[in-house]
């Protein structure tokens, strides 16, 4: 399994893969493998991308989906799709992971373990209407920020790891996302 996340999900429908979803709850083995093979390659990349270790991101991704398994049933296709929930649990787990290793570098009681159980950003930003209305307003951001955006939304970069892959002085990267998110957030609003 490790290396073929061919997952075909731009080509199936939103409510297939909500009714496999569904299905899973049922306790359909099938239903769940035909869930694997359709999501596991998007699940994977938003993993990967966030944790960067391929063998870390291949065991979460197992995780992810012995997850889905066990609590398939408190999916609401009416919260959103199959998809955003699945790539929720994904990177809330590489999150969680993530603090996990900070935690070991700092000690067990450097750090507290605050562990978000509500949908996140990446998660709401998949279902369709506000995936647009977020793209749309993304991109009325000058280039440079809405890569700055990017990249701390879709892989938990901190503001010293994006000003230096961005060369650019800690304090601007600051500016540049805390004035990104005012736009984005006046933008959504209307």
């Amino acid at each position: 399994m490790t290396d073929t996340y061919s997952g075909d999900i731009e080509r199936l429908p939103r409510e297939r893969i909500d009714e496999m979803l569904t299905n899973v709850a049922k306790g359909d083995e099938q239903a769940f493998a035909e869930l694997y093979r359709a999501t596991s390659a998007r699940v994977f990349g938003v993993i990967v991308r966030m944790i960067r270790d391929r063998g870390e991101a291949e065991d979460l991704l197992q995780e992810v989906f012995a997850t889905a398994w066990r609590r398939a049933d408190t999916f609401d296709p009416a919260r959103g799709s199959a998809m955003t929930w699945l790539v929720a649990l994904g990177r809330n787990r590489t999150i969680d992971r993530m603090r996990q290793h900070r935690e070991e570098l700092l000690g067990e009681g450097d750090a507290p373990d605050i562990a978000d159980e509500a949908p996140t950003p990446a998660a709401a930003a998949e279902s369709s209407e506000e995936r647009r209305r977020l793209e749309s307003c993304l991109d009325r951001l000058e280039p440079q920020q809405k890569s700055a955006i990017r990249e701390a939304f879709f892989t938990g970069a901190t503001y010293n790891e994006l000003a230096q892959r961005l060369a650019v002085p800690l304090g601007t990267m600051k500016s540049w996302i805390r004035r990104s998110l005012m736009q984005l957030k006046t933008c959504l609003e209307q």
